[in-house]
């Protein structure tokens, strides 16, 4: 295309801006860092059009010839040439977040596997929920997880707030993530990927105790403090993350057992009982509830720190002690063998020192479980990472083909996800852990979750960055317009 035609569609985005389009500013963006060609795909995928009617002096006789929109077979052809040119102008990177043996390797998007057939605007939705969390967090100067974000995942946040509001179609969303990102291979000396599942429970239980409800979840303490910021407790799980303050110090803070044997007793931390310390365990494993009342309304808990002790895969304990064969293991088989020994399921709770404490959610937030930074969680898009290697809030690109269940239509699990969650047993650069959403059907499919899996971590693009985050009076976060 000629330089005048090129000029054309700058004065035409221009234009658009003046006349307060919802996501102008993402498109004049892009023409900082894209072709003319990308610039003219996110017009097209947008519903805007590229007219000739404006072109009516000499200088701008080429633009005549241009069409007045890109249909779908040329929105392809341009997004792979984009794919292309992103992928040639970027560089594998050396960092490792200060984790020696970890590096992330730029390739092309076509290296994704279905990364074509993927629903990338339910992946946009995911990544705009986590944005405004970031972005506080951020603007607060506090830590959202021992990788902070990137300059340029904040100002993806910007514009892709700017799309959504244009209720954009499909392809606009995937030329989003093509032009904003460059995916990025995790290459590392660790075990391979590993993805799990966990899931929100939905339970019965009552506000007061009763014969049918006898094992309370219990609130936050008043001296319970963080030792660590609650975005690292998962990078930081094998020490103590949490203690109870005591004059100017701090001592560990009871245990499972001793919490459960009284510890923590006339302090009024009850919040919601339910049917055993079973249903207990397992709603503190999850970090999130739903819980049906007896008058028939149901309240949504949700994780509100621990008591700082390591996690212990009680699972792990039966196997290695032979009282469960490994091939059989998985939630419901866990469950199961606990409720039929109740003479060993205290000594074998018990063997997890942890302890997790709830709140009650209220209002706008009670509308869907809740990951870390109180980000919303979706169901198939959110994922719990390590945060010494992945910053929250960034794209994850994750391929497992052995997961087919997860999938409506049993096709390998090739799909785009958000980092909006950690876990204290989600440890290493390719470990993940799916949301898989709200009730029992989600409950089994989390609990026979355990697959190999690769990421592709989408990186973003320098070329794009946006207006510094300013932190309390002073830059936390230095962002370079180019």
């Amino acid at each position: 295309m000629s330089l005048y035609a090129t000029c054309a569609v700058s004065c035409r985005v221009n234009h658009i801006i003046a006349a307060a389009a919802p996501w102008a500013q993402v498109l004049k963006r892009m023409l900082r860092g894209t072709s003319t060609g990308a610039l003219l795909l996110g017009l097209a995928a947008s519903g805007l059009t590229v007219t000739t009617a404006l072109a009516e002096s000499a200088t701008t006789k080429a633009a005549r010839s241009m069409p007045s929109f890109l249909s779908l077979s040329a929105m392809s052809k341009v997004s792979k040439a984009l794919r292309s040119k992103s992928a040639a102008k970027s560089q594998p990177r050396a960092s490792n977040n200060g984790t020696p043996g970890v590096q992330f390797e730029a390739v092309g998007f076509n290296r994704l596997p279905g990364w074509q057939q993927d629903d990338h605007l339910a992946a946009l939705k995911s990544f705009v929920k986590s944005c405004a969390r970031v972005q506080v967090a951020a603007r607060a100067g506090s830590r959202s997880g021992k990788t902070p974000p990137d300059p340029g995942l904040l100002s993806a946040c910007e514009d892709a707030n700017a799309l959504i509001g244009a209720k954009p179609f499909k392809a606009a969303a995937r030329l989003f993530f093509e032009t904003h990102f460059t995916p990025h291979r995790v290459v590392h000396d660790g075990p391979d990927g590993l993805l799990t599942g966990y899931y929100e429970p939905v339970v019965k239980g009552a506000r007061q105790r009763s014969a049918a409800f006898t094992t309370p979840l219990m609130k936050r303490p008043g001296d319970l403090i963080n030792l660590v910021a609650e975005s690292e407790r998962g990078a930081k799980a094998d020490k103590l993350t949490h203690a109870r303050k005591e004059g100017t110090g701090w001592t560990p803070y009871p245990t499972r057992q001793e919490i459960e044997q009284g510890a923590l007793a006339g302090q009024g931390l009850e919040l919601i009982y339910l049917k055993d310390p079973i249903d207990v365990f397992f709603m503190q494993i999850q970090g999130s509830g739903r819980i049906s009342l007896p008058d028939g309304t149901h309240v949504r808990v949700t994780y509100d720190g621990k008591n700082g002790h390591p996690y212990t895969s009680i699972g792990r304990y039966l196997i290695d002690k032979g009282l469960f064969p490994a091939h059989r293991m998985s939630l419901a088989a866990l469950k199961a063998w606990l409720r039929k020994n109740p003479d060993k399921m205290h000594e074998v709770l018990w063997q997890n020192r942890s302890y997790v404490f709830f709140r009650e959610l209220q209002g706008d937030q009670a509308v869907s479980a809740m990951g870390v930074l109180e980000i919303p969680l979706t169901a198939g898009r959110s994922l719990a990472v390590d945060t010494r290697f992945h910053a929250i809030g960034t794209p994850v690109y994750v391929a497992a083909p052995e997961i087919t269940h997860i999938t409506t239509d049993k096709r390998p699990f090739q799909r785009l996800m958000i980092a909006q969650d950690v876990g204290s047993a989600i440890r290493g650069p390719e470990r993940g852990d799916i949301y898989c959403g709200s009730g029992d059907r989600a409950g089994r499919c989390a609990g026979i979750t355990k697959h190999k899996g690769t990421f592709y971590v989408l990186l973003p693009r320098t070329e794009l960055r946006g207006p510094v985050i300013e932190a309390k009076g002073r830059r936390v976060i230095r962002q370079a317009r180019q």
